[in-house]
């Protein structure tokens, strides 16, 4: 495994970020680990949270200037500090959110930030892809931005699960709207990490159940 996706697996576990036991994903899937964005609490977390999507920005875009749209509410603190982890690289991007209930006064509408301009890019962040059903929710509220298109999503982990086919929802969301889908791990890296320690086997073993009923056939 690459140093750097140890790296992030690490701050993952010790941010609180990555957890493992039963949970029910946005999908209504019961999982036996859950990743939550919502989880960052400190400045530090959050600040090097964006360096890692940061860094595969430039891995995946390179020095392509686009707008980051992060989703409410978990989508909103990743564009910010990807926005800042960018700017600290060289590249100033522009950034915005929705909210979760259109404003019906001030300046209205359900946007909070940059407006992106006719033929811009959006490039949206998120913190992980289950069956897609939030990404579909995005890209319905995209849509009334004309003239734009969605350049690509980036998330934290690309979880390798079915969508609404045998296919992974991240391969679904790519083809079905026409962008790549990049995540910074996947959770065979988590599997290859947790095998490190034999403290982890349940983990490893309650996963690699699941995987084998939700698991993506790709």
């Amino acid at each position: 495994m690459e140093a750097y996706k140890r790296e992030f697996i690490q701050f993952l576990e010790n941010a609180g970020v990555l957890k493992f036991g039963d949970f029910t994903a946005k999908s209504g899937r019961k999982i036996p680990y859950f990743i939550n964005a919502g989880d960052i609490k400190t400045g530090d977390q959050i600040s090097k949270l964006g360096e890692f999507y940061a860094k595969a920005y430039f891995e995946k875009v390179g020095n392509k200037r686009t707008v980051l749209y992060g989703p409410a509410y978990k989508g909103i603190p990743i564009a910010v500090s990807v926005a800042c982890a960018l700017s600290k690289e060289g590249l100033d991007v522009p950034f915005f959110f929705n909210r979760k209930e259109e404003k019906d006064h001030g300046e209205g509408g359900v946007f909070v930030g940059y407006k992106p301009q006719q033929n811009e890019e959006i490039v949206i962040v998120e913190d992980v892809i289950t069956a897609g059903t939030a990404i579909r929710e995005s890209m319905a509220i995209l849509s009334g931005l004309k003239g734009t298109k969605v350049a690509a999503t980036f998330v934290m982990v690309d979880r390798k699960e079915k969508g609404q086919t045998e296919k992974s929802a991240m391969a679904e969301v790519g083809e079905e709207y026409g962008f790549p889908v990049y995540s910074v791990v996947d959770v065979y890296d988590i599997i290859e990490y947790l095998e490190e320690d034999p403290a982890n086997a349940e983990n490893v073993e309650r996963i690699r159940n699941y995987l084998a009923i939700n698991g993506a056939k790709e």
